[in-house]
């Protein structure tokens, strides 16, 4: 039997490499796909460790403060001689003293932070007092020469401070008039300048009658 001329062996060497390529092009392996195609499953980022957050003392929320004080407060003095009162809102005061025959006085100021007052009037008249807690206020007066102690309560309405400024008979009525718990009444009328005791005043609506002439009184607030 004759081998193979080199001829033949050629032609089955490109007929294998042809059925190869053949081979390749139907069962060949695919590339993968892109990862960051729209197409393609979103790929999660790595978690983050966040580290807690500092806030510095200047930047921390302050406490807040407590609202100023509001209310009357009414009352004697220490030796029942005259009667106290004081009128707070907002942070301001004002108050009346009287005796109920020729001392009085209006008396005005603010509230410190720490509850202190300290309210000046007329002629050097001074008004010096600490709030306790919110239902009471200790002091001292001094004026037309007397030094005076007191410790007077938060009241309740009627109580309070009631004042009236007008014209009767050509002289200029001022009236004052201090309306304790229970009550009764403290108070005067200057006629010009002359002080003299103050009829009663209707506390529900402040009509009182001075010289035959019917007047109103009003709550006094700062």
């Amino acid at each position: 039997m004759k081998r193979p001329g080199p001829l033949l062996t050629l032609l089955a060497g490109l007929l294998f490499g042809v059925f190869m390529l053949t081979l390749n092009a139907t069962s060949g392996t695919k590339t993968a796909s892109n990862p960051y195609k729209e197409n393609s499953p979103a790929v999660s980022a790595p978690p983050t460790t966040s580290t807690p957050s500092t806030t510095s003392p200047s930047a921390a929320a302050s406490p807040s403060r407590s609202a100023a004080p509001s209310g009357v407060y009414t009352g004697r003095t220490d030796d029942d001689s005259s009667a106290v009162a004081v009128s707070l809102r907002g942070g301001k005061a004002i108050a009346y003293f009287c005796d109920g025959h020729n001392i009085e006085s209006w008396l005005k100021g603010d509230v410190k932070a720490d509850g202190s007052l300290s309210l000046t009037g007329d002629h050097g008249a001074k008004l010096n007092g600490t709030l306790k807690g919110s239902r009471q206020i200790r002091g001292t007066a001094d004026l037309g020469g007397g030094h005076y102690a007191f410790t007077i309560d938060k009241a309740k309405k009627p109580s309070g401070i009631y004042r009236a400024n007008s014209q009767v008979a050509g002289a200029r009525i001022v009236g004052g008039w201090i309306v304790l718990p229970g009550g009764k009444q403290v108070g005067i009328v200057t006629r010009d300048g002359e002080p003299s005791a103050a009829p009663t005043i209707d506390p529900e609506t402040g009509a009182t009658t001075v010289d035959g002439q019917q007047l109103t009184a009003h709550p006094v607030t700062p």
